[in-house]
């Protein structure tokens, strides 16, 4: 969100407009949308088959409560006409049956509540399960989709989609289901009952409901896309805030607070109008429905009491009559509101089964077998990639590597080196030729099982927020301490681990800020070696080392890359010059290979670059 965007104000009257060109020519919703739409209810039921017993348990608790709710006003009538009017009973008859009938009643609504509580309570259970399962089912797809996706989805739009998107859509089981079901089955019985006491009142009370669910329901359908709207909204808002307050220091660095902070303020502010936009259209929704009840039981107390002075209907008719019509307009309300709050389910739903549709990256082939234990080598035959058609990143790559081997990838920024290695490690397949490991194609081995053989050693270290025991175990839960230590040693991490108040228990904070970047570069190299890959791959990782720990962990790397298939990124000259094999990228291409020796003896691209280096150094 640039900073440059206008004002709040400017965003939403553009917003405003965009929204309401469609409605003029009302225009229905487009096949593919409402084809989305039954697909993703389709799939959100399917995480309900699992609790089919819990499902019938909730609907029946629902039943019996709707049930005993709509034989309370025939009590009501009883008491009135049968006791309270009735002047022919004696009074201990009128007491004895008040009595009864008061006792029948508080029997009804006790059962009544309790089998409500006892629906809320299963339905609060199935919410939190199908939650979970919701949000398992996310997190994994979520960790296996592809690396563009997730990119282009940043951590907010990620964070977003598991907690208030998945959230959001806890009860639609309740509006979808069980409310509308229910609503429906209160609706027929009321309808039954009040033509049954009084015809006349009944088609009154009932003639204004047709238009008045019409006029809701157009309304409602108009709330949805307001609230999608502010789900992306919160989505971008939240993922600039995650970048701020990681990049906090170049924020501060460049004295960017005050602008952060505005943008950030413009962002809730647009979001803040939008959500007040659809609560204008609801608060009138709901205005209206109260002056209709309101309205409507006027109507019946006038007519009514006409209808008692001339003698065709008793006091307790229209008592019940009119508590009656409140339960008929009730579930009319119920099922308005829940198709409301249902728009707001849905468009949370989307954006959640929109990702859990979304194809994991490099599913595993039919075919596929595990990967070997020893790798013996690597062949690259033809390799080409691109991240856009027609713009080859890498080109005509073709190169063996023996098992045991280190390779240096050496070149200029952009040169491809790190795809290369992305290559290697599968986080991208090629676009053209293959990456074969001991004769097999890598698409053919399953990708766990191939990543498996990996470790990788970046020059941006992550840690994640817990003890440098945790991280440097990372890649190998069940490690001992004995072999964490030993770990540590050979990256030369231990001693300063050793020198902090808590050791290997110590904390490092998010992303290790509270160690140096040396420090955090060691606790990776830690980590690799911990791991005992059988292919390990190096970008720049000792680039954030000062000259003595450089040194040490170079003698340390012998024991890290001894039998190991190694592929090293590297710009300084002590790091590459004892590889088995060199090649010089150029825009995706080798321009040169061989062993150090070879390539300065050749004279061309390499020795130049190595003389560059060295310059400063003569001068």
């Amino acid at each position: 969100m640039s900073d440059r965007s206008g004002s709040s104000r400017q965003r939403f009257q553009d917003y405003v407009r965009a929204y309401s060109a469609p409605a003029k020519d009302g225009a229905p919703p487009a096949a593919d949308e409402r084809a989305s739409r039954r697909t993703h209810l389709r799939a959100y039921l399917r995480y309900l088959r699992p609790h089919g017993r819990a499902v019938r348990a909730i609907l029946l608790f629902a039943l019996v409560a709707a049930v005993l709710d709509m034989a309370e006003p025939l009590f009501l009538r009883f008491i009135v006409d049968r006791v309270l009017l009735d002047t022919g009973l004696e009074l201990s008859a009128r007491v004895v049956t008040l009595h009864l009938a008061g006792s029948a009643f508080l029997t009804v609504v006790v059962c009544a509540k309790l089998a409500a509580a006892l629906k809320d309570y299963r339905q609060k259970l199935l919410n939190a399960a199908v939650m979970l399962s919701l949000r398992r089912a996310l997190y994994d797809r979520l960790l296996h989709l592809p690396l563009p996706k997730l990119w282009g989805m940043k951590t907010g739009g990620i964070l977003s989609r598991l907690s208030g998107d998945v959230d959001t859509t806890a009860g639609l089981l309740q509006m979808a289901v069980v409310s509308p079901a229910l609503s429906s089955l209160r609706l027929v019985i009321a309808l039954c009952v009040l033509l049954v006491l009084n015809w006349r009142l009944a088609l009154l009370a009932v003639a204004v409901i047709p238009g008045a669910v019409l006029v809701s329901f157009v309304f409602a359908r108009r709330v949805r896309p307001i609230y999608r709207s502010v789900r992306t909204d919160v989505e971008h808002i939240d993922g600039r805030a995650g970048e701020t307050f990681s990049g906090i220091r170049v924020v501060r660095a460049f004295g960017r607070e005050l602008r952060e902070l505005l943008a950030y303020l413009i962002g809730r502010h647009t979001v803040m109008r939008k959500e007040l936009f659809a609560h204008r259209r609801e608060v009138f929704l709901w205005a209206f429905w109260g002056l209709l009840v309101a309205a409507v039981n006027v109507v019946i107390i006038w007519y009514g009491g006409f209808l008692v002075v001339s003698g065709r209907a008793s006091v307790g008719d229209i008592m019940a009559f009119q508590w009656y019509t409140v339960l008929l307009m009730s579930p009319v309300w119920n099922i308005v509101n829940s198709f409301s709050e249902l728009q707001r389910a849905l468009a949370a739903l989307e954006r959640v089964f929109d990702v859990l549709a979304t194809e994991p990256d490099k599913p595993d082939r039919p075919s596929a077998v595990n990967a070997p234990a020893v790798v013996s080598e690597i062949r690259f035959e033809g390799v080409a990639f691109e991240y856009e058609e027609g713009r080859p990143v890498v080109s005509d790559f073709d190169v063996t590597v023996p098992g045991g081997s280190v390779v240096a990838l050496v070149g200029r920024s952009g040169a491809g080196k790190t795809t290369v290695t992305d290559l290697v490690a599968r986080f991208h397949d090629p676009t053209r030729g293959r990456v074969l490991v001991n004769g097999t194609d890598i698409r053919d081995f399953r990708l766990r099982t191939y990543r498996d053989l990996l470790a990788l050693v970046q020059q941006d270290v992550f840690l994640f927020d817990g003890t440098i025991r945790d991280n440097i175990a990372y890649g190998r839960h069940e490690a001992t301490d004995e072999e964490i230590e030993a770990a540590a040693r050979q990256a030369n991490a231990h001693e300063f681990v050793a020198r902090l108040p808590d050791g290997y228990a110590t904390v490092v904070g998010e992303r290790g800020v509270r160690l140096s970047g040396g420090q955090q570069q060691r606790l990776a190299i830690a980590r690799a070696i911990l791991a005992a890959p059988q292919i390990l791959i190096l970008d720049e990782a000792t680039s954030n080392l000062d000259t003595e720990s450089e040194q040490l962990i170079q003698a340390a790397m012998a024991t890290l890359l001894a039998g190991r298939t190694t592929f090293v990124i590297a710009h300084r000259l002590s790091t590459v010059q004892r590889a088995d094999l060199i090649l010089l990228l150029d825009h995706g291409r080798i321009v040169e290979r061989g062993t150090h020796e070879q390539l300065m003896a050749a004279r061309g691209a390499y020795y130049g670059m190595v003389m560059r280096q060295l310059a400063p150094a003569d001068g």
